[in-house]
């Protein structure tokens, strides 16, 4: 009986093998699809304090559907009513407190394991200097619990988002 036979079996038994054990299993990434509710919508200060980004109770959701693109809202529950049943009608407060107690902007995300981040391409927004920008932030998901952060500010204040996945 030849060993040459037996030799190539055995070289391409162990090549195979160090093939699969090379190759690197990664983990899903998880999936965001869902409805998610808002639970905190807090800022970071430069100086370590946290605060409430949206006053003591915001609201929010965020939706992602299975082929990633999403649609985010997140609402002062403090905002004062407009005077007129008109919005037409807003004074410049009504309006400026209308703007800052609200943050909405859809577009699509992708999670990126390796890095920690989630990256949302954002296509439109109730601040219109984001239309067509990208946003990387670090992210935590945990259980049906996810947050990130978002990027600092000018202020220098960075912005937190903490979300319970809706069952």
């Amino acid at each position: 009986m030849s060993r040459a036979p037996v030799l190539v079996a055995s070289l391409l038994c162990a090549a195979l093998g160090m093939g699969c054990r090379s190759a690197e299993v990664r983990p899903a990434a998880p999936s965001l699809a869902g409805t998610w509710r808002l639970e905190a919508a807090d800022k970071l200060l430069p100086d370590g304090t946290r605060q409430r980004d949206y006053g003591a109770h915001p609201d929010g959701r965020l939706m992602i559907d299975d082929q990633g693109r999403y649609v985010l809202v997140i609402f002062k529950a403090e905002r004062p009513d407009f005077a007129s049943p008109d919005k037409s009608l807003g004074t410049d407060a009504e309006f400026r407190a209308a703007g800052l107690g609200s943050s909405c902007h859809h577009g699509t995300i992708r999670v990126d394991l390796d890095a920690g981040t989630l990256t949302f391409l954002i296509e439109d927004a109730n601040f219109p200097n984001w239309r067509g920008q990208k946003r990387v932030s670090p992210f935590e998901l945990q259980g049906d619990v996810l947050s990130w952060r978002v990027p600092a500010r000018s202020d220098g204040s960075v912005p937190i988002s903490i979300w319970r996945r809706e069952r």
